[in-house]
């Protein structure tokens, strides 16, 4: 177990809150609450911090679990990394480029990029999309004319919800190769979910905000180092810095509200007293661990989907990739990336390829997955003919994120219960966002807000910083 040092002033002075879950959204609320004076506990059940943002040793490499990255829109995480003073060890791109790799065109006409110019809105992309080769010209023109539909969409309107952004899209003119090779190519990495299965109400939001906002929204950062060294590492250090208490292999067996308004933790050997209580944990233990009457209708938490994500992780003895990244077209393939330096890697070269919506693949074994794969990498990249294949495996994450479904955003509750002192976080919660980084930060912070309201403590202006600049 871990034990942070103690903030300024005697404990019995200062109001306790419990945070419970560890991951990202736990961090940030346990983070934001001890910075404006509150004393704050946070439970983990597993030994360490980060939840599904996370790393571990295999061998002499130091391995994330799954690829993950965040936009420059993202101002809430932006403003997490910088609170744990990791903003450095996850830069972004100076200006928006991804290389776009078909192999279903000729050899020597497979590269197509998608960057943006230093222009205005939507003019930033235009020269892109003008000479972007995986899309005829009329597909190109239908795909503007799209885009400025999307941009005219009203994402306070509930009906966005109901409907389902491949039907959309259908209805606005857009080919299935124009979905295949622009809509799914960034909808499936940020949703997790083909245009046909998720909401419209989210897709308008991902491309609203990411596209269609400012010209340097959609820039693309990542972590150059283990995710663990920012989630985990600092996470502790930033918690331990300010004061908060972190516990860790402590799992949460009960939460109960006390006669006098308090609220009591237990915990194996030890219950916890606390004027407020945070649940940061995924939607199903949320209402595993909720009291009854805390919420109108507890079983939509359980009516959530999950969807599954899977990173084949491949060592090679050589080099054979030139870029950071790349995503493929006509190949099961998604997105690869050069993981070699982040991981420790002394030779050869590393390529984790993340695969989202992979409900088809996620129990497949490993020797299926190694048969399937290595033959496409061959195809996407040749230099790997001839390579020796010093290490292959696969993480799954089988409940990496709530599937974005139509109707999923009826099902999302805030961060308030019907219990003064009962909040709720994580990125299932109503953040109006997909489940991604940047959405566990803002459930943080909203739990954070409404706590230090119930507690009559006032907002810190730094914590709200990100707010101002989205």
């Amino acid at each position: 177990m871990t034990h942070g040092t103690r903030s300024r002033g005697p404990a019995a002075d200062r109001r306790h809150t419990v945070v419970v879950g560890g991951g990202i959204a736990g961090v940030t609320t346990a983070l934001a609450l001890a910075d404006a004076g509150v004393r704050v506990t946070l439970l983990e059940g597993r030994p360490r911090l980060g939840g599904l943002a996370f790393s571990f040793r295999r061998g002499d490499l130091t391995v994330d679990n799954g690829q993950h990255v965040y936009l420059r829109c993202c101002t809430a995480y932006r403003w997490f990394l910088d609170r744990v003073e990791g903003a450095e060890l996850a830069p972004l791109q100076d200006r928006l480029d991804v290389p776009v790799v078909d192999l279903a065109r000729p050899a020597g006409r497979r590269l197509g990029r998608l960057r943006r110019d230093a222009l205005p809105v939507p003019l930033h992309l235009g020269r892109s999309l003008a000479a972007y080769p995986h899309l005829s010209l009329a597909d190109r023109a239908r795909v503007g004319r799209a885009a400025l539909a999307l941009k005219g969409l009203d994402l306070a309107d509930p009906a966005l919800d109901t409907q389902d952004f491949g039907s959309w899209l259908a209805a606005h003119g857009q080919s299935a190769r124009a979905v295949e090779a622009l809509w799914d190519l960034v909808g499936v990495a940020t949703l997790n979910a083909v245009a046909s299965e998720a909401s419209l109400g989210l897709a308008a939001m991902v491309f609203k905000t990411g596209l269609l906002s400012d010209p340097g929204a959609a820039d693309i950062g990542w972590a150059r180092v283990p995710l663990g060294d920012l989630h985990d590492r600092l996470a502790r250090k930033a918690l331990d810095s300010a004061g908060a208490r972190t516990e860790l292999r402590t799992r949460v067996t009960s939460v109960s509200r006390n006669g006098n308004g308090s609220w009591s933790v237990e915990v194996p050997g030890e219950t916890l007293d606390a004027d407020a209580v945070v649940l940061a944990v995924p939607q199903r233990e949320a209402h595993d661990l909720l009291p009854p009457g805390t919420l109108d209708a507890p079983e939509r938490l359980l009516e959530i989907g999950t969807a599954p994500i899977l990173n084949v992780h491949v060592v090679y003895d050589r080099k054979v990739l030139a870029r950071p990244f790349l995503t493929a077209l006509g190949t099961p393939i998604q997105w690869v990336f050069d993981r070699t330096e982040a991981s420790g890697l002394r030779s050869g070269q590393y390529l984790a390829l993340s695969q989202s919506a992979a409900q088809d693949e996620i129990d497949t074994p490993v020797a299926v997955l190694r048969e399937r794969y290595l033959p496409e990498l061959e195809r996407l990249l040749p230099l790997t003919r001839g390579a020796e294949v010093k290490d292959f495996f696969v993480t799954r994450e089988r409940t990496a994120t709530f599937a974005p479904a139509p109707g999923v955003g009826r099902l999302r509750p805030g961060a308030r219960t019907k219990a003064t002192g009962l909040y709720l976080a994580g990125a299932w919660t109503a953040t109006g966002w997909p489940a991604t980084m940047e959405s566990a930060v803002r459930s943080g912070v909203s739990a954070a807000d409404a706590v230090l309201g119930a507690l009559g403590r006032p907002r810190p202006r730094h914590l709200f910083e990100f707010e101002e600049a989205a």
